[in-house]
C-alpha cells in the first residue's frame, strides 16, 4: 500500500514509464519480460508461485500492465482483454442480468451499438438513446432497472463532450453505475475516475498502444469489489490480452504523454484549416470555441485530442472522394496510431448504426491526426479536398 500511496503523487509521465514495471529481479531487466507461457509449476498441490497458475487466470506480463493502466487512472483495479470489445462484453454482463436497462448516448462506436442492439438485447437487456451532452435527458432516461449509463466523452464519431461530473450526479442519484468510454481522450487528457465516473472503458488498441500493430481493452475501476466481480468474469469468459499483446500495450504507453501532446497540436492546426475552407460545411472538433461542448472539455480535459471530423460540400459521393485522394492520410478504419488515417464512418467503423438513431450523416469524414509534420498533413488535406 505505501508503493500505492507514493506512486499516486508521481505526475502522469513518471507513472506511465515506472507504474508496475520494477526492473526483474532475476536480470535487472528495465523492460518486463514476455511470460510467454500458459502454465506454471505448483509448489504443492494449491500452492501457488506468485499466484501464478494459468495464464488465462493470470500472467506477469499482463499483471504489469493492469497495474500500471490502475496507475495512470488513479484506480484501484486494472483489467486487460483481448480487445475493447471483450472489455465491453465482460462489463456488461458483469453490471447486468435479462431485464435490465442501460442508458447509451446518441453518438458511440459503432462496434458498441451492436454489441449491445445485436448480442446484448438478444439476452434480455433493455437499452434506450439519450444525448449524453444533457444531463437531464439522461435522467429522463433513466428506468427503474437501468443499472449503468454509458458514455463516450469525445464521442465517435461527432466528438459530442458530456460533462463527467454532472453525469456522475445523475448516476449517483439513481444508484446506477457511470461507464465512460475514455478511448478518444486517453487517461493523459482526461480522468473520469477522478471526475467521478465508476468504470473507465478504453480499447488499448487506439492511443494506449499507439503504433497500429496491437489489438487490445481494457476497464480501469477504483472500487475493490467491483474490480473482483470484473476479474471473475474476465477469467470465466476468458477474452483476456496475451502476454506479447500486453508487452506491445505497455511499450505503447510509456510515449503516451507526448505522442497526445503531438496529436492534439496536429489536430488544432487541422481544424482550424478545415473551419475555414469552402468545401467543408461544419467541422466537430472540441478545441473549437464554436463547438459546443468546448467549455466542459476545456474543464474536464487537457486538451482537446487528436480526432477530428468534418462534413463536406457535395454529399456523400464527395465524402468518400477526398477519402480516396488523400495521399499521407491513410485511407482505414481505427484510430490513435503515431501515422495519420482518413475514414468514411457511414460506409465503414459505423454501418452498423444504419438506420438507427445513431445513424452518422453520410457526408462524414474522420480523421485520426497522427503525428507526422503537421504542414505535411495540411498539404495533404488541402489537395484532397480539391
Amino acid at each position: 500500500m505505501s508503493e500505492q500511496r507514493e506512486e499516486r503523487h508521481q505526475h502522469f509521465e513518471t507513472l506511465a514509464i515506472h507504474a508496475g514495471q520494477e526492473p526483474d529481479e532475476a536480470t535487472g531487466a528495465v523492460v518486463p519480460p514476455i511470460y510467454q507461457v500458459s502454465t506454471y509449476k505448483q509448489d504443492g498441490v494449491g500452492g501457488l508461485r506468485g499466484g501464478y497458475e494459468y495464464s488465462r487466470s493470470a500472467n506477469p506480463t499482463r499483471t504489469a500492465l493492469e497495474e500500471n493502466l490502475a496507475a495512470l487512472d488513479g484506480g484501484r483495479r486494472g483489467l486487460a482483454f483481448a480487445s475493447g470489445l471483450a472489455a465491453e462484453d465482460c462489463l456488461l454482463r458483469t453490471l447486468l442480468t435479462p431485464g435490465d436497462h442501460v442508458v447509451i448516448p446518441n453518438d458511440a462506436y459503432g462496434g458498441t451499438f451492436r454489441l449491445i442492439s445485436k448480442v446484448v438485447e438478444r439476452w434480455g437487456v433493455e437499452w434506450s438513446v439519450a444525448d449524453t451532452s444533457d444531463p437531464q435527458a439522461v435522467r429522463a432516461a433513466l428506468r427503474p432497472r437501468t443499472k449503468a449509463i454509458w458514455v463516450e466523452t469525445p464521442s465517435n464519431p461527432l466528438l459530442g463532450i458530456s460533462d463527467i461530473s454532472a453525469l456522475a450526479a445523475v448516476a449517483r442519484d439513481a444508484e446506477v453505475k457511470l461507464v465512460v468510454d475514455n478511448t478518444f481522450a486517453s487517461p493523459y487528457l482526461q480522468q473520469p475516475l477522478a471526475l467521478g465516473a465508476d468504470v473507465v472503458v478504453y480499447s488499448t488498441t487506439k492511443y494506449m498502444g499507439g503504433h497500429s500493430d496491437v489489438v487490445g481493452g481494457a476497464l480501469v475501476v477504483n472500487d475493490d469489489t467491483l474490480g473482483e466481480e470484473l476479474a471473475y468474469h474476465q477469467n470465466a469468459m476468458g477474452a483476456v490480452a496475451g502476454p506479447f499483446d500486453a508487452w506491445l500495450v505497455m511499450r505503447g504507453i510509456k510515449t503516451l504523454a507526448v505522442r497526445m501532446d503531438r496529436h492534439s497540436a496536429n489536430a488544432e492546426r487541422i481544424a482550424e484549416l478545415l473551419s475555414s475552407h469552402n468545401k467543408v460545411t461544419q467541422v466537430y472538433y472540441p478545441g473549437l470555441a464554436e463547438h459546443p461542448g468546448h467549455e466542459v472539455a476545456t474543464k474536464q480535459m487537457r486538451s482537446y485530442g487528436g480526432m477530428v471530423s468534418f462534413r463536406v460540400a457535395g454529399g456523400e459521393q464527395e465524402a468518400v472522394e477526398v477519402c480516396n485522394r488523400a495521399k499521407l492520410f491513410t485511407l482505414g478504419e481505427s484510430l490513435g496510431g503515431v501515422e495519420s488515417l482518413i475514414e468514411h464512418p457511414g460506409r465503414m467503423t459505423h454501418a452498423s448504426t444504419a438506420g438507427s438513431l445513431l445513424e452518422v450523416p453520410a457526408d462524414l469524414v474522420r480523421l485520426s491526426v497522427g503525428i507526422e509534420s503537421v504542414d505535411d498533413l495540411l498539404a495533404d488535406l488541402a489537395q484532397a479536398l480539391g
